[in-house]
Parts: C-alpha cells; structure tokens; sequence
C-alpha cells in the first residue's frame, strides 16, 4: 500500500500531509528529508506565519517536522510548515456543504471557520426554522457545525452559510375545524336562503284593504245633483254611511222632474 512519504513525487497532491527531517538549512530556507526520490524545500517564508529573520530560529538540523506540499516540481517537492487552507477562495462556492467550529457569537448570527481564509457567517434566521431572537440560543462557540453555503463575495471577502438550509422543512399539521365554525353547503345554502326569505318578508309591502265604499249608481247621481244644486265639493263617503230612506225618496223625486221638464 502507497503512502504519502513512499508515493511517487510526481502523485503527491497539493495540500498533502508529510512528515520529514531538516536536512541542512540555508540563508534561504530548509532541505527536508521526506522519503522521495527528490528533495523537499522549505522557503523561509513558509516556516510560520509571522516573519522570520534566521531560518535557525524556527528550525534546526535534524529535527522532524510536519510539512504541507505546495507543488511538486522535477527536482524537487515545494513545501510549507505552514498548514494549508481547507478551501481556497476559488474552490469555496454556493451549495457546497462544509464543517467547521464556531470561533465568535455575535446577536445577529455565528461565525464558523471551516478552513477558509475567513470564518463563514451564519445568521441568525439562517440557524434554524422558526424564530431565533440571539444565534447564541442554537450554537455554542467552540461547537462543531455543518453548514451549507448560500453565497460568496469574494470582493468583500465574505462568505454566508446556513444551518437551516440543511434542516428538512417542518409540516405543520392542519388545524380541526372548530364545531361551531363547521358548516356544510347544503346547510349554509338553508341558512342563506332562510335569511333571504325573512328580509323579503320584512321588505313586503302590505296590502292595503280599502275602506272606501262601493257606490251604486243611485248613489253616484246623487252626489252629481247635490254638486250641481248646492256648489259643493266631493261629498265625503261617510255621509252615505247615514243616508236615510227619505234621501233616496227626495232622489228619486228630483231626477223625475229633471225628466219631465226634458
């Protein structure tokens, strides 16, 4: 079986884990024994992250040392004591799905390193479903996390990632129907239709049953002569309520005379 210190340079990849001895050190960097075929190389600048003024300062001769591929060229493998980034930039894009620690907590959301030049940002409606006041009520700092990543500026150097968008999407149940909210078509369509039924009722206008009375022809010839005698107006229908047998006498009186005079 082939491992990273026995596998040929030429399949070592970048990011490759070694472990290696200091061979001699230069104004320049060290030479690294690392069980290959060509000799690895440790520029100055690759020994830490702060500034280095001696390569002695930071290593010595003999001494084993973990180191990082870099690149592998034909005479030799470039290395760094200076552990590699888990994502660069171009490899850091949305809907890639990452695990890292929470390193800071802020109200508004948390900030996870996951080997990115910079901690990704979680915010806080992105933590979990349903409403989150502070990030600190879902995620402790110095917690493990795995996040999916929403979008990245790479101007700004900013990366957003979410918790929730890896959480499945809660159903939630339908409520029961309160009973005296339940109503069936056919009984709202009695209930309408009943309620039709009383406001045209209430909105019927009335029949009005005359209490005028029917009069006969008699009747009427005679309200015509006492207009024509006497110059006065429509006799009102009450007083034929008290028309006596004397009054139908004296009618009948007056039209013969009116005839025989013809």
């Amino acid at each position: 079986m082939t491992t990273p210190d026995s596998a040929p340079a030429v399949a070592l990849e970048p990011k490759t884990k070694l472990s290696g001895k200091i061979l001699k050190t230069t104004l320049a960097g060290a030479l690294v024994d690392i069980g290959q075929s060509v000799p690895g190389v440790i520029h100055i600048s690759q020994l830490q992250q702060d500034a280095v003024n001696k390569v002695e300062d930071v290593v010595k001769e003999g001494q084993t040392v973990e180191v990082w591929v870099r690149r592998v060229k034909k005479d030799r493998i470039e290395l760094t004591m200076i552990e590699p980034l888990g994502y660069e930039w171009k490899e850091i894009v949305p809907d890639l799905i990452v695990k890292g620690k929470v390193v800071r907590i802020e109200t508004y959301g948390a900030f996870v390193d996951f080997g990115a030049e910079r901690p990704g940002l979680i915010h806080v409606s992105e933590l979990t479903r349903g409403y989150v006041k502070t990030a600190s009520e879902v995620v402790k700092e110095g917690e493990e996390i795995e996040a999916k990543v929403l979008d990245v500026d790479r101007r700004k150097r900013q990366i957003r990632l979410s918790m929730k968008a890896l959480q499945p999407e809660v159903v939630e149940e339908a409520k029961p129907e309160r009973e005296d909210r339940k109503r069936t078509p056919a009984a709202g369509g009695d209930k309408r239709k009943g309620k039709g039924k009383k406001q045209e009722e209430e909105f019927e206008m009335p029949v009005e049953v005359s209490t005028e009375p029917q009069y006969t022809a008699m009747q009427m010839a005679w309200q015509a002569a006492l207009e024509r005698s006497k110059g006065r107006g429509k006799v009102r229908p009450k007083s034929y309520k008290s028309a006596t047998e004397e009054q139908e006498k004296l009618f009948n009186r007056t039209l013969e005379k009116r005839v025989s005079n013809n």
